[in-house]
């Protein structure tokens, strides 16, 4: 047992002096030093974009009208269906016409009377007119008799008397012919006010369009020109769409395109997109009306109005839409990845790109909007500046990298629904 121990002491210490020979005889591992970080990366290169500006609104009738009695009575029968199509002219409602009618009758016969009256007085005029000459014949002979003492003076002083009357009865005739005149102009009148009162009886749609519900049952008694409304007819097609856009965009619009940074897109610019509540878009262009000319304080924003098409009226009033408006195009925008940008402590946009010397610079952005998937940017970046899309993570300012080109991955199919923001930068 001894000799076996110390057997195996000596084959250990062989073998550990056999293990620092060979170690010592080897040559020494070289220390590889670390590789340079890598960057994918694209160059910045102007190209031309169309800009548009995403706005909210609602929609409104083109027409609105709210069907009121014009003269007082009472409903005797409704003559549409609730929710129906109406035609300009269709009767609405109809009020009962017979107390209109009599009124129309009466007026009638008092312009006959009054017509009536007006033959009868030229008549007496004419007979006046008629007798007028003999009477005055005699007073002139009676007159010159009476100067020689042929005829008595109460002769020639009935004579005169005679011709005085007939004179006034001449006068008179001519009074009544002109009173009777006046009588038959205004019994015309009230035969026209009084037909008038009688066609406003069946109550008519002043207009083409949609008529809601009713808000009056038949048996009820209405009064001209009440406040409420007996039922609303709106017209649909077209329609209207009222957005609202702020002041200060008017006044950066109007600036870039006094500088020349902005072109506009001539007639094709009044031509607006529509999205509806549920994202989809509406098949039909429509075309900007007019800008308001008024600025509403509490918001700073100015209502823009369109006209839409809405031949399937699938278009209501008071739907919440989006209007997409083209503001026109920039010649020279220069478009980066989102991904090349990002946000400092103060949560500024920033981006990193790689200088001749293949060395890290930070840029400060000025960001304008996201079209697609790419910024707008307005400052910060030059034409050919290569712009770090890929290892954001791995570098920062000053430290020398490796430059690969970057391989931007295959766009999403617009039909699987992946949409494209259009949000202006802040």
């Amino acid at each position: 047992m001894p000799l076996f121990n110390w057997f195996s002491r000596f084959a250990a210490i062989v073998l550990i002096f056999l293990g620092l020979v060979f170690t010592g005889c080897s040559p020494k591992a070289t220390q590889v030093p670390a590789g340079l970080p890598e960057v994918a990366t694209v160059t910045v290169s102007p190209e031309q974009v169309t800009l548009t500006t995403e706005l909210p609104g609602r929609t409104s009738a083109y027409l609105v009208a709210e069907i009121r009695p014009q003269v007082s009575g009472l409903l005797q029968e409704r003559k549409f269906q609730e929710g129906a199509t109406v035609k300009k002219g269709d009767i609405l409602y109809q009020i009962d016409p017979a107390p209109f009618q009599a009124v129309y009758d009466q007026a009638k016969a008092s312009l006959a009377t009054a017509e009536a009256n007006v033959k009868t007085a030229e008549a007496n005029v004419a007979v006046a007119e008629a007798n007028m000459p003999a009477v005055r014949l005699r007073a002139e002979r009676l007159e010159g008799l009476v100067a020689i003492h042929a005829v008595g003076q109460q002769d020639y002083d009935d004579a005169k008397a005679a011709l005085k009357q007939a004179e006034a009865s001449l006068e008179a005739s001519k009074s009544a012919v002109d009173v009777s005149r006046a009588a038959v102009e205004t019994s015309k009148a009230a035969v026209e006010s009084a037909r008038i009162n009688l066609s406003y009886t069946p109550i008519k749609a002043p207009i083409t369009g949609r008529i809601g519900k009713s808000d009056i049952t038949v048996g009820a008694m209405v009064i001209a020109y009440q406040p409420m409304p007996l039922a609303v007819i709106q017209q649909l097609d077209p329609i209207y769409v009222d957005v609202t856009q702020a002041s200060a965009d008017l006044l950066r619009l109007r600036q870039e395109l006094e500088s020349g940074s902005l072109k506009g897109g001539g007639t094709g610019q009044r031509k607006v997109k529509l999205l509806l509540e549920d994202g989809t878009t509406y098949p039909i262009q429509g075309t900007l009306q007019f800008r308001d000319v008024t600025v509403d304080p509490t918001t700073s924003s100015v209502t823009l109005r369109i006209i839409f098409a809405n031949p399937k009226q699938v278009l209501l009033p008071g739907m919440f839409v989006r209007a997409i408006i083209e503001e026109g195009h920039n010649e020279q925008a220069l478009l980066i990845p989102q991904q090349g940008v990002s946000r400092d402590l103060k949560g500024n946009p920033v981006a990193l790109i790689v200088n001749s010397e293949n060395k890290v610079e930070q840029r400060p952005l000025g960001l304008d909007r996201a079209i697609g998937d790419k910024w707008l940017i307005t400052k910060g970046l030059a034409p050919g500046d290569r712009l770090i899309v890929e290892g954001i993570e791995k570098v920062r300012a000053g430290v020398t990298v490796k430059v690969a080109a970057f391989a931007p991955a295959a766009k999403a199919n617009p039909e699987t629904g992946a949409g494209q923001s259009s949000v202006p930068a802040k």
